[in-house]
């Protein structure tokens, strides 16, 4: 089943980002920054932003989303189809939120499930899903905290730590350095070697 999901995933077909109304992605400017790095590379031929309070939730304030949907991220869920070729970034670190949202997200079949928010809250919110049933097979699929180490601080950094991690999993990059791996850069295909010039 991993490998299934991992050899679907690196067809993105939807980028879902819930609860990105937080503090942090606020400011007008910042916002649609904050969602372009992860779009931009991860490709998806549709994203939107979910989250259930409209005065954050606006299409100003996110104009680079297909849509932008004002309802509790778990209610919408659970009205749309979601396959392996969905990834779902959950970006509140608000147990009201993240709980019943994680709750309905990983009974899905989604490629990628992410959550916000520090190691303290990421302990926090798995013994309350544990709380409310949810199994340890479908605990051990979330990604939390989402993301790669990038010692991130800028939503915008946060953004592209994410979007890495997106990447990784699409190819099934070790998340390294390239200055600390051996073989290919570009795992899977053949790199050419340089063409010697015949020596007059």
């Amino acid at each position: 089943m991993r490998i299934a999901r991992k050899i679907i995933f690196s067809l993105i077909a939807t980028l879902c980002l819930c609860g990105l109304a937080v503090p942090a992605f606020s400011a007008p400017p910042t916002a649609p920054a904050a969602l372009a790095p992860a779009r931009e590379v991860t490709v998806p031929p549709y994203s939107f932003v979910c989250d259930a309070r409209g005065v954050f939730t606006t299409a100003k304030r996110f104009p680079d989303a297909d849509e932008v949907i004002v309802k509790w991220p778990h209610k919408y869920l659970e009205e749309i189809t979601v396959d392996p070729r969905t990834a779902i970034c959950v970006l509140t670190h608000d147990p009201k939120f993240d709980v019943p949202l994680l709750r309905v997200a990983l009974a899905t079949e989604a490629g990628y499930i992410g959550a916000m928010g520090s190691r303290r809250t990421h302990d926090d919110r798995m013994a309350k899903l544990r709380e409310v049933g949810v199994p340890e097979d479908q605990l051990a699929r979330l990604r939390s905290p989402i993301g790669l180490d990038l010692r991130a601080r800028t939503p915008e950094e946060t953004a592209v730590s994410i979007a890495a991690e997106l990447i990784q999993l699409r190819w099934g990059g070790s998340g390294q350095a390239l200055t600390e791996t051996a073989g290919t850069i570009h795992g899977g295909v053949v790199e050419e070697s340089p063409v010697e010039e015949p020596v007059a």
